[in-house]
């Protein structure tokens, strides 16, 4: 094990230094500081396997170093130290993470004893980590499903980028998958014991994305009744995904930009500076030059989140990997339901393989969730498949161009193609998008759909 490094702080000057002396003969490295503020900056030069602090402190207290320890340093555990114990100081300090309250006097074997204990917890959760790691690595991304070429290769960019902090957008139609590739960047990189935290940004107002984003303060708005960090803040060391980032209002954008250029923020309402480390992963279904062009997006952001781009292929450009998918599905809603399917008639795979796909892998999932519903027997029969697949002729439901679709023409098709499907309901079309309704209410009046 490596030679832990532990914070004390403590205001009286001879019990600062007896437990720095037992410490340091315990073989521990320690820095030993008199006040809560000297322990915020001794936190901002660096991590410590530990941290031992006095409750009653002037200006910054014990719980305030305990808080923000867990704000830079979540694995880090903390030891609370006072000679006013209290049933709720202690209750207290134990919601706040807190791994143990130590009342005065102390006997210097039960420090000996509950500073080896803490060590050891922080150690066992960082060896579980680093076997998390190696199993991942060990079986490459298992949530990408797919053997054809531009899977393949778009699986190998991955594994080349994830142990970088390169910020990553991710292009690609609606249902291709954008979010797994993103969680998959994150399970192979160096932040993959931290949190990973996603979202929409075309889910919220304006304001209300400021709020998901950064947070904020304590009476920043009526109701605002106390400080909430917001998912920038709450992920310290990990990932943030931001899926159709193209529909960020231009504000936020200019917010988001000060994030990854100076890597701090501001809350709603406040005027603090918060340092924050993480890293930004991105996705979105629009043409963003194109968006820059027509100044809906900023440029000096599309050159910051553009550091690395990945192209994630539409299930129509990788039709072999068709039968791998289904099988995947069928496998996950046979489990879930209780039910013994083993196989899918040839009839059923013939017409999915000849179909487009305009809602791509979440349009097949909905399929094949569907089709396990219905069945009964031990295989996915035709009759199993939606309606429209059993019609004579049945026709691909993307059009034969000469031309391209833009992504944009492309949503709009498939929009309006579910809705059709789900005959007008809003409600039953959101959950078929997986988005909720007031993303579709954008997107139908974005798109012109009334």
């Amino acid at each position: 094990m490596k030679r832990a490094r532990i914070l004390i702080v403590e205001d009286e000057l001879i019990a600062r230094e007896n437990l720095d002396h037992v410490l340091r003969k315990e073989g521990y490295e320690t820095v030993a500081v008199e006040a809560g503020q000297l322990a915020f900056e001794e936190l901002e030069k660096g991590e410590f396997d530990l941290v031992m602090t006095d409750l009653r402190m002037q200006q910054v207290d014990g719980l305030q170093v305990l808080e923000r320890t867990k704000e830079l340093f979540p694995d880090t555990e903390v030891i609370m130290i006072t000679g006013y114990a209290t049933v709720t100081s202690a209750v207290e300090a134990m919601q706040k993470g807190a791994y143990h309250y130590l009342p005065k006097p102390y006997k210097i074997e039960e420090v000996r004893i509950l500073v080896r204990k803490a060590l050891e917890k922080r150690w066992l959760r960082q060896e579980v980590v680093d076997l998390k790691r190696q199993v991942q690595s060990q079986k490459g991304i298992p949530q990408i499903i797919g053997k054809s070429p531009r899977i393949e290769a778009l699986k190998a960019t991955i594994q080349q980028i994830a142990p970088t902090d390169a910020t990553v957008l991710i292009l690609g139609e609606t249902g291709t998958g954008k979010e797994l590739v993103a969680k998959a960047i994150h399970q192979l990189g160096p932040r993959a014991d931290k949190r990973f935290l996603a979202v929409n940004c075309g889910a919220f107002s304006e304001e209300l994305l400021a709020n998901e984003l950064f947070g904020h303060e304590r009476e920043a708005f009526t109701g605002a009744r106390g400080v909430k960090k917001g998912l920038l803040e709450s992920a310290p060391g990990g990932s943030v995904f931001l899926d159709e980032i193209g529909d960020m209002p231009l504000t936020m954008q200019v917010k988001l930009l000060r994030v990854l250029q100076e890597k701090t923020l501001i809350r709603v309402g406040g005027t603090t500076e918060i340092p924050v480390d993480i890293r930004i992963l991105a996705a979105t279904n629009k043409d963003l030059k194109a968006e820059v062009e027509r100044g809906a997006f900023r440029q000096d952001l599309f050159y910051r989140i553009n550091v690395v781009t990945l192209h994630v292929p539409a299930l129509a450009e990788r039709r072999d990997d068709i039968p791998l998918l289904c099988r995947h599905f069928l496998q996950k809603y046979a489990a879930a339901q209780g039910k013994q399917i083993e196989r899918i008639a040839d009839e059923v795979m013939e017409v999915l393989m000849e179909y487009e796909f305009p809602g791509n892998i979440r349009e097949l999932e909905n399929i094949m969730e569907r089709a396990v519903t219905l069945a009964s027997g031990p295989a996915i029969e035709l009759a199993h498949l939606p309606g429209d697949f059993q019609q004579p002729g049945f026709q691909v439901q993307r059009r034969q161009r000469k031309e391209f679709l833009t992504l944009e023409e492309n949503e709009q098709e498939y929009i309006a193609w579910v809705l059709k499907q789900m005959h007008g309901n809003k409600t039953k079309a959101a959950e078929v998008l997986g988005i909720d309704r007031v993303s579709l209410w954008r997107k139908l009046k974005r798109l012109d759909l009334g």
